[in-house]
């Protein structure tokens, strides 16, 4: 059977500057669907259809019995001095699909919490069907995420460590799944928040990073990088402090961080970084998908090809969401401890169950998760009263 079409797709154009964005739900799951908003000079449509396909595999990856998948993508540059106006005028532009269950977040280059000042600033408050904004114990859970957004794990907020941690649970439930011990050397494409709170938990546990690249630049030291240094020193926007730099680092073009030699490979920031065109470079036993969409169907193939595993992208970064279920819906107690546990659980769980029957069946870990977690037929946006 063919993959679901996307249920909905909407173009903006902007009135004050270029940029130009779109919406995409995939599916709706009880009248609701969720999923962030990335803004980079890059996104295409195409893009943004692409990762709602991904978020609605992600909630069903995640056992969501309550949302299915969406996204937004502007493509403008999230460093421009206007970036939060533009924003602001495409989270107006999407308020009829916003008070009709569709709850889009942060992604690259937009701030979840951003988008929450804006839609309580345009009278929206945080997405939600009628349903639930006329259930009085819904709303206390509402008041609960908006208290756990305030608090923090391991000295990051709560939504910027939790898709790192989740996804160095993938990482290392997979590495262990191969067979192989502790001290494995890691290379990172991307030091944003999963970047860099991935790093660090990878740290914490033994791992060995030997590069990361941010937009400027890569890093590399063979002996190891100074995680706790450089997640310090870090810059808004994911950007590593050359100040924080040993002198024993190795600093090269952020274009050559396939050629760092490692164990490990973790794309933590981009779509479509590891192509045809530099796939034969990959060192790695192991991809770890932290980003959405960072290998392309023509790189995937050559890797099956070559025999390197892949931790696919809509168990492995579904952090993000599975914290948002959690807390928005009660599965958990609205606590750090609790959501941190139950994150990395499941992922470290459906990890396993793919790695487990890919082995079984000798088909790649993408296939069988795609065929795993293929989300239902799309219900149907919320209908409000007016």
């Amino acid at each position: 059977m063919s993959e679901n079409k996307p249920y909905i797709l909407v173009e903006w154009n902007d009135t004050e500057t270029d940029a130009k964005g779109w919406l995409c739900a995939y599916n709706f799951v009880n009248n609701y669907c969720g999923g962030g908003t990335r803004m980079h000079p890059t996104v295409t449509a195409e893009e943004v259809v692409r990762l709602a396909t991904a978020m609605g595999y992600k909630y069903n990856a995640c056992e969501s019995k309550t949302t299915g998948g969406c996204k937004g993508g502007i493509a403008y540059d999230y460093r421009a001095p206007d970036a939060k106006d533009v924003l602001r005028r495409y989270l107006i532009a999407m308020s009829p699909y916003i008070r009709c269950g569709v709850s889009i977040g942060g992604d690259l280059g937009v701030d979840y919490g951003d988008v929450l000042d804006i839609l309580d600033d345009i009278g929206i408050g945080l997405p939600q069907t009628e349903a639930m904004r006329n259930d009085p114990e819904q709303q206390k859970r509402i008041k609960d995420h908006d208290d756990v957004c305030k608090m923090t794990y391991d000295g990051f907020t709560m939504y910027d460590m939790i898709t790192g941690y989740g996804s160095a649970a993938a990482l290392d439930e997979a590495w262990k799944f191969k067979g192989n011990g502790n001290g494995a050397r890691v290379v990172l494409q991307g030091f944003g928040c999963a970047g860099a709170s991935l790093a660090y938990c990878l740290d914490k546990w033994g791992y060995k990073i030997v590069g990361i690249s941010d937009a400027n630049c890569l890093i590399s030291c063979e002996e190891g990088l100074d995680v706790k240094k450089l997640v310090a020193t870090r810059k808004p926007k994911g950007e590593m402090d050359p100040q924080a730099f040993d002198p024993s680092y190795a600093v090269r073009s952020n274009t050559e961080w396939l050629d760092v030699d490692c164990d490990i490979l973790v794309p933590a920031a981009l779509e479509d970084v590891i192509n045809a065109g530099n796939v034969d470079k990959v060192k790695a036993s192991l991809i770890v998908e932290a980003a959405n969409i960072p290998v392309t169907p023509q790189a995937d193939a050559i890797l099956a090809e070559k025999g390197v595993d892949v931790c696919v992208d809509f168990i492995t970064n579904m952090g993000g969401i599975r914290i948002y279920e959690v807390v928005l819906f009660g599965l958990v107690e609205p606590e750090p401890n609790a959501i941190a546990e139950d994150t990395m659980n499941i992922i470290r769980r459906q990890t396993r169950r793919v790695f487990e029957e890919a082995a079984r069946s000798g088909k790649t870990t993408r296939q069988v998760a795609r065929e795993l977690f293929a989300p239902a037929k799309s219900g149907h946006p919320d209908m409000p009263t007016i």
